[in-house]
């Protein structure tokens, strides 16, 4: 370590009533960020009609955003390290609030893609960093409250934003979905501004290199776009291209990285075994869920006979029970090993998605529903203590980039699902439902697998202290 840390490194939370305050400050910021991550799916048609655009040209609405938060979160991440957390997830407010104006008055689909591409950079802001000022909102042994907390919020926006989205179209035009983010926005920067703390802990020659915020971009952009190109059948010859041009540019970053003591990729952290194993465990729980929610709508619908909305209701039943089972984790991981819940959660998930593609050929609603419960109950189970323990298993002056690594685990997760579920359709298209549930109870197990291996490290000195307390 290069630097001095400076600061209160005895550092244990904020008092009451000021911690629920800050809490509901970030309860709004990661609600709008991932409620605007799926509320615009449900206008693509309505969006393409009155833009007078091609259905898949609109469908840039929604990539712009993911893209747009994918290529800046670990840059984010590590600029709340150095300029202090506060300041971040304010600006992101900021800039996620102001384009969301935009976005309400865009006249053309020009206009409407710069907009979002501008909310996404707010975006990632806001959740690259929303973990690390958790960490510093709750006292150090209740940290699991506020995972707990935060992953509750994730599912409620999950279940609500098709929901919202359908109620505000039914009522006004597209618009409006874009224009009720901003009095929430405006009350989410104000009790930012009046109740977030600065960071306690921080390296005092710490600096942000510009260099490694383009080169970070250009490695998960053309990533994610191979992966895409690849899955939805691209011409061959550009998936190439740009395949190639990732191992060229990702091998040069990589190569960078190694070589600095605090890299934006957190190399150094992912050095710390229980780190690592905490990523490799979110990526598979991720995938795994993603692919099964990709692929259960096309189950339901063409090989059971399930309407969309009906397919819909049904679905809700996976987010609806985390919403009551994740804070009930992030209360248990105070008093039992990260390491069981997390493998036993994701043990059970596995048993819900073989139960899934068991069912049999005329299922009742309830023989679907318990299932979708199951699933929804073991990752609920496995969410709030695995990200307890990998925010809590970076040092204090590191939390930001923990928080963005946690981040970038879980889009890589969501992105490689759902790129595995269009690949799925192309190779098997007879039984490509089938399949992706097969596989994605095999990857929840390979993650109840490494999350179980945790169970002989050494916990975090704040888990520890909760669990002896």
């Amino acid at each position: 370590m290069t630097g001095q840390i400076v600061g209160d490194t005895e550092w244990n939370g904020l008092p009451m009533p000021r911690r629920l305050w800050a809490i509901l400050a970030v309860t709004f910021g990661v609600a709008l960020s991932v409620l605007d991550g799926t509320i615009a799916n449900v206008a693509l048609p309505t969006i393409a009609h009155e833009l007078g655009v091609s259905s898949a040209d609109s469908i840039w609405v929604v990539n712009a955003y993911q893209l747009a938060i994918v290529v800046s979160l670990l840059s984010f991440s590590t600029l709340g390290d150095v300029v202090g957390y506060r300041r971040i997830y304010i600006g992101g407010l900021v800039f996620f609030t102001l384009s969301s104006v935009g976005c309400a008055f865009a006249g053309s689909l020009e206009m409407l893609i710069a907009m979002r591409v501008i909310q996404g950079f707010g975006g990632a802001a806001v959740v690259s960093i929303n973990t690390s000022i958790i960490r510093i909102i709750y006292p150090r042994d209740q940290l699991g409250r506020g995972m707990g907390i935060n992953a509750t919020v994730v599912a409620i926006a999950s279940v609500a934003g098709p929901t919202l989205a359908a109620a505000i179209l039914s009522m006004a035009s597209w618009h409006w979905l874009f224009a009720i983010n901003i009095p929430i926005g405006i009350a989410a920067v104000w009790l930012s501004m009046r109740f977030l703390p600065y960071n306690p802990v921080r390296l005092s020659d710490r600096r942000f290199d510009w260099r490694d915020g383009v080169m970070n971009a250009l490695t998960f952009g053309l990533l994610i776009a191979s992966v895409e190109g690849f899955s939805h059948g691209l011409d061959p010859r550009i998936v190439a291209c740009g395949a190639s041009a990732f191992c060229v540019v990702g091998y040069l970053f990589v190569r960078s990285q190694l070589r600095k003591p605090y890299p934006l990729l957190p190399f150094d952290l992912l050095r710390i075994p229980i780190f690592s194993l905490s990523v490799f465990t979110s990526i598979c729980s991720f995938v795994a869920q993603m692919l099964a929610l990709v692929a259960l709508p096309f189950f339901l619908q063409k090989e059971l006979g399930y309407s969309d909305v009906q397919t819909g209701l049904l679905l809700t039943a996976w987010p609806a029970v985390i919403v009551v089972v994740a804070p009930v984790a992030g209360l248990l991981v105070e008093r039992v090993h990260a390491g069981v819940l997390g493998g036993v959660g994701l043990t059970v998930m596995a048993a819900g998605l073989l139960l899934l593609a068991l069912l049999p050929d005329h299922p009742t609603d309830g023989a679907i529903i318990w299932r979708l419960v199951v699933c929804g109950a073991g990752f609920g189970l496995f969410q709030s203590p695995n990200n307890s323990i990998l925010i809590a298993s970076a040092p204090a002056y590191r939390s930001g980039s923990a928080s963005g690594m946690l981040a970038t685990a879980r889009l890589i997760g969501q992105t490689t699902g759902a790129a595995l579920m269009a690949l799925f359709f192309h190779l098997f298209p007879s039984n490509s439902t089938h399949l992706a549930l097969y596989v994605s109870a095999a990857l929840a197990l390979a993650g109840a697998l490494a999350s179980s291996t945790r169970i002989s490290l050494a916990l975090p000195e704040s888990l520890r202290r909760a669990k002896e307390a």
